[in-house]
């Protein structure tokens, strides 16, 4: 299944809400291109990653460089509700130390806001 994205504001956060795959190709793409143009007036992001059921190294690649992007930016990105597959992903290629990762979406918005 191609990744589709839903976007949505709580409390002045963005959120994306992913669902597919997140492969190299037209599908990190797509994701790279959505979180690139939001960042200059959003400067707090939560990716929802509860339907991504499968993620490649391009797919790794585009988090690792929309993280990056947001961090020069002043942003910040953070991950919510990972799939066992994908947060075992994250933990055996060491990206879970980059990453600020949540179980919840609603734990990715606590954090933003006791951080505010």
């Amino acid at each position: 299944m191609q990744l589709k994205l839903a976007k949505r504001t709580v409390d002045g956060i963005l959120i994306f809400e992913c669902s597919g795959r997140l492969v190299f190709g037209e599908e990190s793409s797509l994701l790279r291109e959505e979180v690139k143009s939001a960042i200059p007036t959003n400067k707090r992001i939560v990716l929802n990653l509860g339907e991504v059921n499968y993620i490649d190294s391009g797919g790794l690649g585009t988090l690792v460089a929309l993280n990056t992007t947001a961090q020069n930016a002043g942003a910040t990105i953070r991950l919510a509700s990972l799939t066992k597959r994908v947060g075992d992903l994250l933990q055996v290629t060491k990206l879970l130390t980059v990453f600020d990762v949540h179980n919840t979406e609603q734990e990715a918005l606590e954090a933003f806001r006791k951080a505010a």
